[in-house]
């Protein structure tokens, strides 16, 4: 009788190895993994989850602060606006005013950080350059932070003339090219386009001024500076 082929039996499977556990023995140790990242770091998360709250809770008074500060500021500040109106300049420059107001130097140093302190900038600025202090106007018109279509061009425009008031040229020119190269206003531009134009004739840079001239001709035909170019064009004809 022939003998049946015998059987070799492997030992069964260890329960480790089958894909299943193998997959909950990761599951295992990544969950032990974190949590003792999570020891590990627990104190530090702590103090920077503390650390995010103070600054939200900072953030958020600040914020209370200022706006309760903005209100007052530009409720002192309407007296010296109607003086620099009046072109009061040198009164809109006073720390104190009558009726127990405020000049914009005063505005700027009691209320820091908001609007009306950095539009006091301006202002000051402009009254500095039209009392002959430009030094000072410059300093003042840098602490201000132009936003919006206008304001730019009118702070560029401003620093421009103070500079071309001490004579450096050079400084005016680039002052007055940033203030028409800011978005297009049909009352601004062209007058200081005007301004970089004779800046550009008085330093004989004709074929400047010549271009400068043709642009206010050609862009503002309505401004009283585009009505004027053309004369300007018939003076540099050959220079």
């Amino acid at each position: 009788m022939a003998k049946g082929r015998q059987v070799r039996r492997g030992a069964a499977p260890k329960a480790a190895n089958r894909p299943e556990d193998e997959v909950l023995v990761d599951i295992v140790e990544v969950r032990d993994r974190a949590q003792d990242t999570l020891n590990r770091f627990r104190k530090p998360l702590m103090i920077a989850g503390a650390a995010l709250v103070v600054l939200i809770i900072g953030l958020i008074a600040w914020k209370v602060y200022i706006g309760s500060q903005q209100t007052e500021a530009v409720e002192q500040m309407r007296q010296a606006e109607r003086l620099f109106e009046r072109d009061s300049f040198a009164t809109a420059m006073l720390k104190n005013l009558p009726g127990g107001f405020k000049g914009f130097p005063q505005i700027i140093e009691d209320y820091p950080g908001t609007p009306a302190a950095n539009l006091a900038n301006y202002y000051a600025g402009v009254c500095l350059l039209n009392l002959g202090k430009y030094d000072a106007a410059i300093s003042y018109l840098k602490d201000f932070s132009a936003k919006g279509s206008v304001m730019p061009i009118m702070k560029n425009g401003a620093l421009g003339d103070a500079y071309s008031e001490i004579k450096d040229f050079a400084n005016a020119k680039s002052y007055y090219k940033k203030a028409v190269s800011s978005k297009a206003n049909e009352l601004l531009t062209p007058f200081y386009l005007k301004r970089l134009a004779m800046l550009a004739q008085k330093e004989n840079d004709f074929a400047s001024a010549r271009k400068y001239y043709e642009e206010l001709k050609n862009e503002y035909p309505s401004a009283p500076e585009g009505q004027d170019a053309e004369k300007y064009l018939i003076f540099l004809e050959g220079k």
